[in-house]
């Protein structure tokens, strides 16, 4: 088939088409070594300070919607189509200080230089969105920048207030809309894409069917979606990916629907792309959800892809597990469905073959007399990887325990279920004893390790004292526990 040699994208509102993009290339290497655009800084290369995030415009079935990313674990060639907004074109064609970056000036919240580009970012990210924020919403907007010298305080204060200096509607990003709109459409013309040096590749397929022909072709290549896994291969242990497979402009498979009994999420939906669907369907997700990492990754990293690597410590797996979710898995035109729970053989091993990719996940709606609860333990509350997650799913009938589901992450090499705690509350009515006895039968489901997120015994009392936290969060006859405030 013929395919298209060049990466063509909008810069800063400017059209460039780059030949020979290796699949390693990132984003941030090209803006500040390629372009000299230096206000966009390299802090931690994995996408957890900030001091890097810029504005990718995509199209989506609802027009042009943008949204911060971070560019130090972006790689180039999945920009393909897109609109890059640096800091250097947030001021518009007027040259003047933008509402955002005002606001911060006014209310002291400009720090050094080097994390400010980022929080300004993040923040006309939000204002585009929500011109009038509440503070619980611009603190989840900056989970995903670190702030190292004014404190936030200041910051918040400036983002609450930037309305006051413009609106919207009168952004330049705004009023060009409907121009880059049209130019970023006749950017994508339906074409496979091949690019970069023989041995490291970058290839992004036309489409799905596309995708499954390449794939055959090429058994052993790495899969990019979201790259908040993959680009810290790059960026932190150097590792060769190429040739990679970019799937994350596929818009078919970004689908997120529901059918007579369930959501379906399509593999390259982003977390972000779920989050509405998640909110409606399985409330209990919400607050669960608005931990994973930072905002910036939560538009890059994808449900599909948090499945498909097959980390231990995956966010997704054990909440999914416990809802009783479903992958399909694609070879060619062959489709093949499986429980997520049979998915994880083993450390690093999934029952996927070479060529065969996740297309899509598939979980089935509450049923009646079903209580759910997500729990996360982490060093940090914000953008941190769980030492231990947990996702549960008891049913009740007339009080007493007809079904039980809970999964774990980060107790064992895999996402796991803990057969012998879900035996130990079957049958038994309702009950903190029931409990207390499902938690003393973990030990015979994990025996986890000690790493420097936690010791084996913190994971394991974490762990009981969840099971217990479950009962009494859904208790009808416990009062409410005192918790923190989180909003």
């Amino acid at each position: 088939m013929t395919y298209r040699t060049e990466i063509r994208f909008l810069l800063n509102g400017k059209p460039v088409a780059i030949s020979h993009v290796a699949a390693d290339q990132t984003l941030l290497d090209y803006l500040r070594l390629n372009r000299r655009l230096t206000g966009t800084k390299e802090g931690c290369a994995e996408g957890d300070c900030g001091a890097c995030t810029v504005l990718v415009g995509r199209l989506t079935g609802e027009g042009l919607t943008y949204e911060p990313v971070n560019a130090c674990i972006r790689f180039l060639a999945s920009l393909d189509g897109c609109h890059v907004v640096t800091i250097e074109h947030v001021s518009g064609p007027q040259g003047r200080l933008h509402p955002v970056q005002q606001a911060m000036v006014d209310h002291h919240g400009s720090q050094c230089g080097f994390c400010t580009p980022g929080f300004v970012m993040s923040l006309y990210a939000l204002w585009m969105e929500t011109p009038e924020p509440t503070e619980a919403q611009v603190e989840t907007a900056l989970q995903g920048n670190l702030c190292r010298c004014t404190g936030y305080e200041p910051i918040i204060r400036a983002a609450v207030a930037v309305s006051r200096y413009g609106t919207p509607s009168a952004d330049h990003l705004n009023i060009e809309r409907d121009q880059v709109i049209t130019q970023l459409r006749t950017l994508r013309d339906g074409q496979r894409v091949i690019t970069g040096p023989d041995d490291n590749q970058a290839i992004l397929p036309a489409d799905v069917d596309d995708l499954a022909e390449v794939l055959l072709d090429h058994p052993k290549a790495t899969i990019v979606a979201g790259a908040t896994d993959v680009g810290l291969w790059v960026t932190k242990f150097l590792r060769p990916i190429g040739p990679a497979v970019f799937i994350g402009h596929l818009n078919e498979m970004k689908s997120v629907h529901h059918d007579a009994d369930a959501l379906v999420i399509g593999a390259t939906a982003t977390y972000t792309d779920c989050q509405d669907a998640i909110a409606k369907v399985f409330p209990h997700l919400t607050p669960y959800w608005d931990r994973i990492a930072g905002w910036q990754v939560r538009n890059m990293g994808t449900v599909g892809g948090n499945i498909a690597n097959g980390s231990p410590i995956g966010d997704t797996p054990p909440v999914l597990i416990a809802l009783g979710a479903e992958v399909t898995l694609r070879h060619g035109t062959t489709r093949r469905a499986m429980r997520l729970q049979d998915f994880f053989i083993d450390y690093g091993k999934q029952d996927r073959k070479p060529g065969e990719f996740v297309e899509s996940i598939r979980v089935p709606r509450p049923a009646p007399g079903q209580r759910d609860a997500a729990y996360k333990i982490s060093k940090r509350r914000d953008e941190d990887i769980s030492s231990v997650a947990v996702g549960i799913s008891v049913t009740l009938a007339d009080n007493v325990i007809t079904g039980a589901c809970i999964a774990f992450g980060g107790m064992a090499a895999t996402p796991k279920r803990a057969d012998a705690a879900e035996a130990a509350l079957l049958g038994q009515t309702w009950s903190e004893a029931a409990f207390d006895a499902a938690a003393q039968a973990l030990p015979q489901d994990f025996q986890p390790l000690s790493d420097w997120r936690a010791s084996s015994d913190y994971r394991m009392l974490s762990a009981q004292n969840l099971l217990r936290r479950f009962y009494l969060d859904h208790d009808d006859a416990t009062p409410a526990p005192v918790q923190l405030a989180t909003a």
